[in-house]
């Protein structure tokens, strides 16, 4: 698959529009529904390329899109995941700088 293209398992007669935070491909097992003696049959089946890791992510940016930001009266939700997102991330890059001024008791 090309960057830009629709999946091949997408069918415009049968789907309909598309829709980007759709997985076209045939469902399986869901994670929770496992037992312990599937889970390393289960990791194998997964696609570990990293176009389909990117399709994952960009899935999961289309169904947050569309469930807190695409909406008639957007709320407040997307602004604060935004910002906290931000703290963790920008704390996660200056750890390192941080660290070095922790208070420590010196008896």
């Amino acid at each position: 698959m090309v960057s830009g293209d629709y999946p091949k398992e997408y069918n415009p007669a049968m789907h309909r529009p598309y829709d980007p935070a759709r997985y076209y491909r045939k469902a399986d097992t869901p994670f929770s529904q496992l037992k312990i003696s599937e889970i390393g049959s289960w990791f194998g089946r997964r696609n570990k390329t990293p176009a389909a890791v990117a399709g994952a992510c960009s899935r999961a940016f289309w169904r947050w899109q569309h469930k807190y930001v695409q909406l008639k009266r957007v709320g407040m939700a997307p602004f604060f995941q935004f910002a906290v997102g931000s703290v963790a991330f920008f704390y996660a890059i200056n750890y390192g700088k941080m660290k070095h001024h922790r208070n420590y008791k010196y008896h």
